[in-house]
């Protein structure tokens, strides 16, 4: 086995933070930052905005740069490292797998190596619930086995396998975090949500309303109450906040752990529209079409571990206030058309 030092044991008040200008990690930065931890950003701005990484130190460059990667931890001796640096689109996933592999995994793998060689051994993992697959229980906890039905799925089980065996070897405490629909925007209006190409219901929705495209809906006929799927919308910052309290957590019991994060509850294709009309005030234009092969009916997570473990529960996820903090971040940055 590895010989580590316990960061547990270090005053180090850093965090190494890959992919931290993207929209869950720079949400997770301002969280660190207001814990009295200082997020250390490294992010290629492939799909980063350098704007929202603004709450420490910025690095620009890839985590596959093993160079830069231990530069930055002999400089700052992070207590710990967050990963978020991955591809996401489950569409180009599909029909370019070779990105999704290389950067989710053979990248990722050099920054988890690098980390394990220059000691640190605590790092937060930016996981999805599309690892389940399609689930025959719902709401989901953990417990349910992989069904990854992508290669971005199957990257994100993949490096969870990782995680754990080199846990078992080198001695990494590793949080993996699954989220299921991560949604909103800072409620101070310094960040949010703005991806090219954007693939997230609710901001194509409120996109739909400030007179863009109309929103398509895939499937109104599904065994739900109103015939739309259902999924579980957690605000991000929400999700910001189970990073800083599982760090925490890893640092204080020198142990790993996987959690979904989830509101615990659902909300309909049709729900999120109405939701967004009464926000805006606007009628929202849609396009009804046949449901997408491997949508399920119904993804809703069960929180209970999180909850129990990190005293975490989405205070912030209701549909209306994630849909006014979207709203809001998207019209100021957008304006009506």
């Amino acid at each position: 086995m590895v010989s580590m030092p316990n960061a547990s044991a270090s005053s180090s008040r850093s965090v190494l933070i890959a992919g931290g200008a993207g929209y869950i990690g720079s949400h997770a930065a301002k969280a660190l930052a207001q814990a009295g931890w200082t997020p250390v950003v490294l992010d290629n701005l492939c799909t980063g905005d350098r704007a929202a990484a603004r709450f420490g130190p910025f690095h620009e460059g890839s985590v596959a740069d093993s160079k830069l990667v231990a530069e930055l931890v002999e400089r700052y001796r992070p207590a710990g490292a967050m990963l978020f640096a991955g591809h996401a689109y489950v569409g180009e996933s599909t029909q370019n797998p070779r990105k999704y592999f290389q950067n989710n995994v053979t990248d990722s793998l050099k920054f988890l190596d690098c980390l394990i060689d220059a000691g640190v051994r605590n790092v937060v993992f930016s996981s999805s619930c599309s690892v389940y697959g399609l689930p025959s229980v719902v709401p989901i906890s953990e417990a349910n086995g992989y069904g990854p039905l992508s290669p971005y799925a199957e990257t994100k089980a993949f490096f969870e396998r990782v995680l754990h065996w080199y846990g078992a070897a080198y001695g990494l405490r590793a949080a993996t975090l699954r989220y299921f629909n991560a949604a909103g925007a800072d409620p101070d209006g310094e960040l949010g949500e703005s991806h090219e190409p954007e693939t997230h219901l609710i901001p194509l929705v409120i996109q739909a309303a400030l007179g863009g495209a109309p929103i398509e809906v895939f499937g109104t006929d599904y065994p739900t109450p109103d015939g739309t799927a259902i999924r579980d919308y957690t605000h991000v910052t929400d999700l910001a906040d189970a990073h800083v309290r599982a760090l925490t957590w890893m640092l204080e019991h020198d142990r790993s752990l996987t959690l979904n994060l989830g509101s615990g509850a659902g909300q309909s294709v049709r729900e999120v529209i109405v939701a967004v009309e009464s926000a805006s005030g606007r009628p929202v234009p849609v396009r009804y079409g046949p449901r997408r092969t491997g949508d399920a009916p119904a993804l809703v997570a069960d929180p209970a571990q999180a909850r129990d473990l990190l005293g975490w529960t989405a205070r912030h996820s209701s549909l209306s206030e994630i849909v006014l903090t979207a709203f809001g971040w998207t019209q100021s940055h957008q304006g009506p058309r």
